[in-house]
């Protein structure tokens, strides 16, 4: 095979494809579509004289050839993603775009104050904010895409930095107009009364409020168990409840008639860690957004 005829473009497409294994959604991740992502792809079949992923129910699965392309091709392309990056960094001119995966609790607690901070002083500068899900984190550092990531995780191991930024509690939430609403902290026999809404995304179990309550021979009533984005609207106006991490209360109470109560027993913590790829550390634009990250987090 002669190397001259292999297109750089093509190898971004396939790192591309072998993350996403969804030509659709690795086309909507560089900007193009799915037929030119398909002809992007056949281009490098034909060059490489390999299927390099074969079309399933489960998705695109890559070829003993992919597989063993996947980690070189990963490690090279950031190599010359850092190499080629400007080495100034100027966020009030900057048009750079940061992708960030986050966690569910970062996406409430977090991602709102950084959005405000980073459009304040780098008006032109875009950011992706990209679930994490059931995703290894490390994976999607591991890729060429991510930036950074918030999550749980204390440990990135070698290849990784990690720094823990934020440290929360558990509160109660609820209609001020509610008769649990007039005491400052909740007593353990209101909490059982009081019918809960649960989160039913993944990270916000709050079983440990079952143990609490099974301590004092009480039972609390788990009304419905909906996503985030319903608690809101399930809360104002009614005679509900849910216990929820501090911060995202109180954020949800400076901007809905809802009043923060405490617990009557102590709960867990929520901890939330920032962490990056070592081989760009010192680079002044992640330096820049590490800063605006720890920032939004101390506010």
């Amino acid at each position: 095979m002669n190397w001259n005829d292999v297109d750089l473009n093509l190898l971004v497409t396939f790192d591309a494809v072998m993350q996403e294994r969804n030509l659709t959604r690795a086309g909507r991740r560089l900007g193009l579509s799915q037929p030119a992502t398909s002809h992007a792809l056949a281009r490098l079949r034909s060059t490489l004289g390999d299927d390099l992923f074969i079309r399933t129910p489960e998705g695109m699965q890559p070829t003993q050839l992919a597989e063993q392309m996947a980690q070189p091709v990963r490690e090279a392309l950031r190599g010359l993603r850092v190499a080629l990056e400007p080495h100034g960094f100027d966020p009030a001119t900057s048009n750079r775009r940061f992708t960030l995966a986050v966690n569910n609790y970062a996406a409430r607690a977090l991602v709102p104050a950084l959005v405000h901070r980073v459009a304040d002083a780098a008006p032109r500068v875009s950011l992706e904010i990209r679930p994490i899900g059931y995703t290894d984190v490390l994976d999607l550092l591991d890729g060429d895409g991510v930036d950074l990531a918030l999550s749980a995780l204390i440990d990135g191991g070698e290849r990784f930095k990690c720094t823990r930024i934020m440290d929360d509690d558990y509160v109660a939430v609820l209609d001020p107009n509610h008769p649990a609403a007039a005491a400052n902290c909740l007593s353990a026999e209101m909490l059982a009364r009081i019918p809960h809404i649960v989160i039913s995304s993944k990270g916000d179990d709050t079983g440990f409020v079952d143990e609490a309550l099974e301590e004092q021979g009480l039972t609390r009533n788990i009304a419905a168990r909906v996503p985030f984005l319903s608690i809101a609207l399930m809360l104002v106006g009614s005679k509900r409840t849910a216990v929820i991490p501090r911060r995202v209360a109180t954020d949800l109470a400076s901007i809905c008639p809802l009043v923060v109560r405490e617990l009557p027993f102590s709960s867990p913590r929520v901890t939330l860690s920032m962490l990056w790829h070592r081989r760009v550390d010192n680079y002044q634009a992640h330096r820049w957004l590490r800063e605006r990250v720890r920032q939004a987090a101390a506010r």
